[in-house]
C-alpha cells in the first residue's frame, strides 16, 4: 500500500511534505498556512492528524486576542508556533496516526497537545497512546478530561457529597461525569441551555437550568466564565464548603459577591488549573501518568454525547467565528481531517 506520505507534494528540494495549519492572525480571524514539514529526528515521530477539537473557553479568548500580557508564559501550549497576540497556532485536542518514527509507535493512534495542523513532528515523549478501548474520534476530549480530573482532586469532592457544577462546557460536563462515579454522590449540574439536560442525565447527574435549585452544597465547581455564575456557585455553598474555580476570565474583570454569609459560613474558593498536578497527587503523579489516566477515563460511549458537529479542517478558517461565537450551539465541535 503506498503511504499517503509518498504523495505529499515537496516545496523544493530538501524539504519534507506540505502542512496546513489553522493560524490566528487578527482578532476574530484565522487562517490556513502551508508550510514544509521536517523529517523526524532523534526521539522524534511525525504523525498525519486524525482528529482535533475546538476547546471553546480557551480558543475563543485567543482567537479574540484577549490573553492578557502578564499570562503569555503561562498560556502558551506545549507545541504552539508564534506567539501572543497574534499571529499565533494555538490548539491542544489532536488525535494522529503515527507514520515515521520509532518501529513500535508506526501505525499507533495517538494524542498530543498540538494545534490544528494536518501533518506535524513532534517529540515521542509529548504523545500518548491512544487505548484500544477509545475510539480515534472520542480521543480529543483527553486534554479536558485531564482538566476535570485534576479539578476533582482539587476539590476533595469524596463518596456521599452533595456536588453541584456551574457551567455546561465540555470541562464542566466532564467533573459531573467523574463526580457522578463516586459512590453515594449527589450531583447536579445547573446550566441555562436546556440542552445539557440529557447529557447531564446519561452521566448519573442531575439538570437545572434555575441557578438557586442548589443549596448547602459540599463542593461546587465554578464552570461558567461569568460573573452571575460566580455569584450563584457561592449562593449554593454549604456551610465551610469548597467551591472550585474552573473558569478562566483573560483580561475581564469578575464580580465576586465576598459579602453577605461568605466569611460566616467560612467558604474555601480555589483556583484550578490543569498546568500543574494538582497538589494532593504531584508526589506521586507525573503529567504524563495523568494523561494516561486521562486517556482511560475514555472507555466510556456516553462520552460521544459531547462531540457534536463535525468540521472539515478545510473549512475551519471561515467556520471559526461561528463555532466560536457566545451561545453557539453544542460542546465540542470536532474537526474532521481527510
Amino acid at each position: 500500500m503506498t503511504s499517503r506520505l509518498a504523495q505529499e507534494p515537496l516545496a523544493k528540494a530538501g524539504t519534507g511534505p506540505m502542512a496546513r495549519a489553522l493560524w490566528h492572525v487578527s482578532p476574530g480571524r484565522a487562517e490556513l498556512r502551508v508550510n514544509a514539514v521536517p523529517a523526524p529526528g532523534e526521539g522524534e515521530a511525525l504523525a498525519r492528524m486524525l482528529f482535533s477539537a475546538i476547546s471553546r473557553g480557551t480558543e475563543r479568548l485567543v482567537s479574540s486576542g484577549r490573553v492578557p500580557e502578564s499570562e503569555y508564559a503561562a498560556m502558551r501550549a506545549p507545541l504552539q508556533e508564534g506567539d501572543f497576540p497574534f499571529p499565533v497556532k494555538y490548539g491542544y485536542c489532536a488525535v494522529a496516526r503515527i507514520e515515521a518514527g520509532p518501529r513500535e509507535l508506526v501505525g499507533r493512534t495517538i494524542f498530543a497537545l498540538h494545534p490544528h495542523q494536518d501533518l506535524f513532528v513532534a517529540p515521542v515523549s509529548m504523545m500518548a497512546v491512544v487505548p484500544e478501548t477509545v475510539p480515534a474520534a472520542r480521543a480529543v476530549l483527553a486534554a479536558n478530561m485531564e482538566t476535570a480530573l485534576n479539578a476533582l482532586w482539587d476539590s476533595g469532592a469524596g463518596p456521599g457529597d452533595r456536588i453541584a457544577i456551574f457551567g455546561g462546557g465540555a470541562v464542566g460536563l466532564l467533573i459531573a461525569f467523574l463526580s457522578a462515579a463516586l459512590p453515594g454522590a449527589e450531583v447536579t449540574l445547573i446550566d441555562p441551555d436546556v440542552s445539557r439536560a440529557p447529557i447531564a442525565k446519561a452521566f448519573g447527574a442531575r439538570y437545572f437550568s434555575d441557578a438557586g435549585a442548589v443549596v448547602d452544597a459540599d463542593v461546587v465547581f465554578h464552570a461558567s466564565a461569568t460573573s452571575a455564575g460566580l455569584a450563584a456557585a457561592i449562593a449554593a455553598c454549604g456551610n465551610e464548603a469548597r467551591l472550585v474555580e474552573i473558569s478562566w476570565y483573560g483580561d475581564r474583570a469578575v464580580e465576586a459577591p465576598l459579602g453577605g454569609a461568605f466569611h460566616a459560613k467560612r467558604l474555601q474558593i480555589v483556583s484550578s488549573q490543569v498546568g500543574q498536578v494538582s497538589r494532593s497527587r504531584r508526589s506521586r503523579w507525573s503529567h504524563a501518568r495523568r494523561l494516561a489516566k486521562a486517556l482511560d477515563l475514555l472507555a466510556d460511549a456516553r462520552l460521544d454525547m459531547l462531540l457534536d458537529e463535525r468540521v472539515a479542517f478545510a473549512k475551519l478558517a471561515k467556520e471559526l467565528p461561528r463555532l466560536l461565537a457566545p451561545g453557539a450551539p453544542g460542546v465540542v465541535p470536532l474537526v474532521v481531517y481527510e
